[in-house]
């Protein structure tokens, strides 16, 4: 897709982070929007400071991980502009962290709702219209926002990482199955590293009904810590990951790595698992930012 000017974007998490950042992007490219967030306040900021710059733009409330929400969704996006031409399955949170046996079932399933749900429930419902209306690699785009965390599968991250590695995962078998049906659809799938976004403090957005009764335990608080401690060390902004994903749905390229610094991380966990050995430790090349023990003893 080459050509942006006029065509329908929806994004899913756009009242802040990569989906505010991929409205602006989108804005200016001359783009229709459809943003969706479940964060009512945050949304409407951006449709209104998004609507002020001229661009037609429609905000609906959305929970991803609500099959009925993004049912809504679509719905709202096809009675208001006929099309979508670039589906941005985006939304995502994080927080979830510490030993991956002190994770609740709760924890679990919001992660898994939002981040991998979300997406699955975003295919099920815009694909086959897509599909539908003939749409090729020169009219029709899907992105669905992963992480490096799907590649990395870095300690105290466990919910997260496995979230995110199913999101790439589906993306890949999405772009099969579309070759397969016949369909010039493209497909890219985003895996930034850290980025100064507000994705560590998504606990503001967590149904009462999946919140955890008991207090964070000693290695829940030092991966919020080092989460928190890594965004906000980021180099790369929200706007600038946007610009490489536009780039990449224009040159039709399937994986968007925004962060080259940290494919030798990726090749050597991809070579340990050929070479039959144990994984690859992902803090090699950062021994530094290898987080203590929750006993605050440094890993051996």
């Amino acid at each position: 897709m080459q050509q942006f000017a006029g065509k329908v974007a929806v994004i899913t998490g756009a009242g802040s982070g990569f989906g505010a950042a991929f409205a602006r992007q989108a804005q200016r490219l001359g783009m229709r929007l459809v943003l969706a967030d479940v964060q009512a306040d945050a949304l409407d900021r951006q449709v209104s400071a998004l609507g002020e710059r001229g661009a037609d733009v429609l905000g609906v409330r959305c929970d991803v991980s609500s099959d009925a929400d993004v049912g809504r969704l679509a719905r709202a996006a096809y009675d208001r502009f006929g099309a979508v031409n670039l589906l941005v399955n985006n939304a995502g949170v994080a927080g979830t962290g510490g030993y991956l046996w002190e994770n609740s079932e709760a924890d679990w399933r919001w992660t898994l709702g939002v981040n991998l749900m979300g997406v699955a429930n975003g295919i099920r419902h815009f694909v086959p219209r897509m599909i539908a209306a003939g749409l090729d690699q020169d009219s029709g785009h899907i992105v669905n926002s992963a992480s490096i965390a799907g590649w990395l599968c870095a300690p105290l991250l466990g919910v997260y990482n496995a979230s995110k590695a199913a999101v790439v995962s589906a993306s890949e078998t999405l772009y099969h199955d579309l070759k397969l049906a016949g369909s010039r659809i493209g497909v890219s799938v985003l895996c930034p590293a850290f980025v100064p976004t507000a994705i560590f403090a998504s606990d503001r957005n967590r149904p009462a009904e999946l919140a955890n009764a008991s207090a964070p335990t000693a290695s829940q608080r030092l991966a919020r810590a080092a989460g928190e401690k890594a965004v906000a060390g980021g180099r790369l902004g929200a706007d600038e990951v946007a610009a490489q994903t536009f780039e990449a749905i224009g040159a039709n390229r399937f994986f968007v790595f925004t962060h080259p610094q940290i494919m030798p991380m990726v090749r050597a966990r991809c070579d340990a698992a050929l070479a039959g050995e144990a994984p690859a430790d992902p803090y090699a090349q950062r021994p530094g930012a290898r987080p203590p023990r929750a006993d605050g003893t440094s890993p051996r």
